[in-house]
């Protein structure tokens, strides 16, 4: 039986959940979720000065809002820190890693020395092969004894095998000299020993995977599979940043855009199953494999993003929907819908959801719900409505209270209204939208009558009218 699946996102906490993070944590998400296996939530806080409470908490509310679940509890690196250390003076006990007592004055002017004379500024500790009886009473980090000679080998599922000279290590320093661990080795440390069989991650780590693994190898731990993912560009080919818009995931559930349509679009940015670009989540657990993401840096495009949300909110049941936009109306801080309300929505809803991009464009459409009585009508509504509209709305009110209040016979009552006005329905659905919901553009006046019921629409006329 193969071994089990286990993947990881590993946030540092020291600010908003970036959309590159969560792009990084469905991918992980994905290739767990569709082979049975796991996906688990590390949070990297060893930098005490930059992690905080409230960071943590948007990582946390970021990975619910996209429906990224993880399995078990968040781990803390930083609570871990005294199994780091006892991994680094492990090695140090085998040999493998070495005390440096090299002063911080020392290194750099080795370096300025070796800059001066055109060399490699790589430090190469004298205490690498010291002997013990030759230590100072003084302080000293722990450094791994990385290889000298030959050629380290990433096998990446992404990148390809990545083969880095080993003469370019350092002895990379596991513990500093108050004993604490440095965040490479927990990584590993980390990594072994919650089972990550799969590191997938930015391509900006590929460099960190050489000095990491001489760690595995020191430890006599088998590698994790290796998958590097290109950084997510702007659309101007630069890495993507606030200058190009939003870039916390926080951001663009206030903005409105559903989630499932964030993880369609999230998940088709950098990796792709033929020429599909709208799928199920279903189908993204099916299809998603390391194979099918590009090594080229992916750019964001809001339009695109807008399309798939916009389909993600047609393809979504109704009852669902309702639930996602009351979520979306407490995030965004916005007046929960009243039980009245509701009950429109969901009759309204099927209309509402055509070709409509964002949770906010949907409540736009919606303004005929939300609108209270007497309604306020916008710049362009009120012009619509000249003393020749009005006077036509008046007229029509008593042919509305008698009509049959179904589509076939509104359209018929409509339309006959119009001609005999000696006008097309055109001239007539203007005022009739102003009268509705106080917009110019609206869903059609026939759906909008038929979700407010004969009782409200002729309440709005008439106040229209009068």
């Amino acid at each position: 039986m193969s071994q089990q699946v286990v993947t990881r996102i590993a946030p540092s906490p020291t600010g908003y959940m970036h959309i590159g993070t969560a792009r990084t944590a469905l991918f992980n998400w994905l290739y767990a979720r569709g082979r049975g296996g796991k996906f688990l939530l590390r949070i990297e806080d060893t930098d005490r000065e930059r992690s905080s409470p409230e960071a943590k908490d948007a990582i946390l509310k970021g990975m619910d809002w996209l429906g990224l679940d993880f399995d078990g509890e968040a781990v803390s690196q930083f609570a871990r820190a005294d199994r780091h250390a006892e991994i680094a003076l492990q090695l140090l006990a085998e040999g493998k890693a070495y005390k440096c007592f090299a002063t911080q004055d020392e290194i750099a002017a080795f370096r300025d020395a070796a800059k001066a004379e055109g060399k490699s500024t790589l430090y190469h500790s004298p205490w690498r092969d010291a002997d013990e009886s030759t230590y100072p009473d003084a302080p000293y980090v722990v450094r791994i004894k990385a290889p000298r000679e030959g050629t380290t080998v990433i096998a990446d599922e992404v990148q390809g095998d990545v083969k880095i000279k080993n003469n370019t290590l350092d002895d990379m320093i596991l513990l500093r000299s108050d004993g604490t661990p440095v965040y490479m080795l927990a990584v590993v440390v980390d990594d072994h020993d919650m089972g990550i069989t799969h590191v997938i991650r930015g391509d900006d780590h590929l460099n960190n995977a050489a000095r990491q693994m001489l760690i595995y190898q020191g430890m006599g731990w088998p590698l994790p599979v290796y998958a590097h993912i290109p950084l997510i560009f702007g659309p101007d080919g630069k890495k993507l940043s606030k200058r190009h818009g939003a870039t916390g995931v926080e951001e663009y559930q206030l903005m409105g855009y559903p989630a499932s349509g964030m993880r369609n679009y999230l998940a088709r940015l950098g990796w792709s199953h033929g020429d599909d670009e709208f799928f199920s989540d279903a189908q993204a657990q099916e299809w998603f494999d390391l194979s099918g993401i590009g090594k080229s840096p992916s750019r964001f495009d809001f339009k695109k993003l807008a399309n798939i949300c916009g389909q993600q909110i047609a393809a979504t049941p109704d009852a669902a929907l309702q639930q996602e936009l009351s979520i979306y109306l407490e995030a965004s801080k916005q007046p929960a819908l009243t039980d009245a309300r509701s009950q429109l929505f969901e009759k309204a809803m099927p209309v509402l959801k055509e070709r409509a991009k964002t949770y906010q464009e949907l409540l736009e459409k919606a303004q005929f719900i939300i609108a209270e009585r007497p309604i306020i009508c916008d710049e362009k509504a009120e012009a619509a409505l000249d003393i020749v509209s009005r006077g036509m709305l008046k007229e029509l009110t008593p042919h509305l209270q008698t009509v049959s209040w179904v589509r076939a016979e509104l359209e018929q009552c409509l339309n006959a209204f119009a001609e005999a006005q000696d006008t097309k329905f055109g001239k007539l659905a203007a005022p009739l939208r102003a009268a509705l919901a106080g917009r110019a553009a609206t869903p059609s006046v026939f759906d909008m009558m038929l979700v407010l019921g004969r009782d409200e629409s002729i309440a709005r006329l008439k106040d229209v009218a009068a």
